[in-house]
């Protein structure tokens, strides 16, 4: 933790400054969601495409109708049943929102983060905070100061730092904008959570294809080169790669592969799946701390958060490759 006060984060961002803080999923790169000047550096500082939309992140839900100007029943149920927590709503913009927040599109995603932190941050600050994840684009996501401190330095102007990141993984998407809805990005709520909630089936388009924060095929990518494999090939395949010279390490929730040749840097395992989720950006890190050339990652059971883990694992390999 540091002395930086929640007032000192809220100067910042009234005076267009760029400000890091902390959320359950990941930390936030945030900026005052109306001020384009500030918006244009954050895109900079991101090196992310301009069309690629921001989330916006507002005080509660009770802020919903000044940043959409016409949410739909299936929003606002589930606003009710998860806000504040790590959802995101893709609705209608209000007049509020500018292209630069959106792309360009007639859509904002819209979400209540959890901790204490980030919503008194929010309450002084009286406005929307546009906040992507406080890295550079494509790269692993930060779950703690230090990470933002590492990937950014001197072009974010202040972090406001609230301990580890409880989820670790970024919030699921939900677009509310067409019926029935449909969740763009798995994260820290489980489609069938969202399906219960909305008493109904949800479609998944998490191609990429709508676009949506963290839904390009490479993403999350550390240097390390990502390969994602099943537990019982994972020996075979270290004693391959170690013998073509390459330091190699393992990712692996309890208990990890048996058998596994001398010289594989088996990376802390996870406990459970929610463990997983946790650790997982921090194992990805450690990796390149490590200097590791090839990270064999072992998915968990593709089921709740797990679905988001082997999503996130697998764009990450995709973007290790590239």
């Amino acid at each position: 933790m540091s002395s930086v006060t929640v007032a000192d984060a809220v100067a910042v961002l009234r005076r267009g400054g760029l400000v890091a803080f902390p959320t359950e999923t990941v930390y936030g790169l945030g900026c005052d969601a109306e001020n384009l000047e500030a918006l244009h550096r954050l895109y900079a500082v991101k090196r992310r495409p301009s069309d690629h939309p921001v989330i916006v992140h507002i005080p509660g839900a009770d802020a919903l109708d000044r940043w959409s100007h016409d949410a739909s029943p299936s929003a606002r149920k589930l606003a009710e049943a998860r806000w504040p927590g790590p959802l995101t709503l893709v609705v209608p913009r209000s007049d509020r929102v500018s292209d630069a927040v959106t792309g360009g599109r007639d859509t904002v995603g819209l979400r209540v983060p959890e901790p204490p932190i980030a919503l008194e941050l929010l309450a002084a600050f009286g406005g929307g905070i546009a906040a992507p994840s406080a890295n550079r684009f494509g790269r692993v996501s930060p779950t703690t100061a230090t990470d933002v401190r590492h990937d950014l330095g001197d072009d974010v102007d202040l972090v406001l730092d609230g301990g580890p990141c409880e989820v670790g993984l970024e919030s699921t998407i939900v677009d509310c904008s067409t019926e029935p809805p449909a969740i763009l990005r798995l994260g820290g709520i489980p489609t069938d959570e969202i399906a219960t909630i909305l008493g109904a089936t949800v479609d998944l388009r998490i191609d990429g294809a709508v676009a949506a924060p963290g839904t390009m095929p490479a993403h999350y990518a550390p240097a390390a080169e990502v390969i994602v494999v099943e537990a019982g090939a994972a020996a075979a395949r270290a004693a391959a790669l170690l013998a073509s010279g390459r330091r190699v390490g393992v990712l692996a929730a309890d208990p990890v592969p048996r058998d596994l040749p001398a010289g594989v840097v088996v990376l802390d395992p996870p406990g459970d799946v929610d463990e997983y989720a946790h650790v997982l950006y921090a194992r990805l890190r450690d990796a390149d701390r490590q200097a590791l050339d090839v990270v064999l990652a072992v998915p968990p059971a593709d089921a709740g958060i797990g679905a988001a883990i082997a999503d996130r694992l697998a764009r990450a390999a995709r973007g290790s490759a590239q």
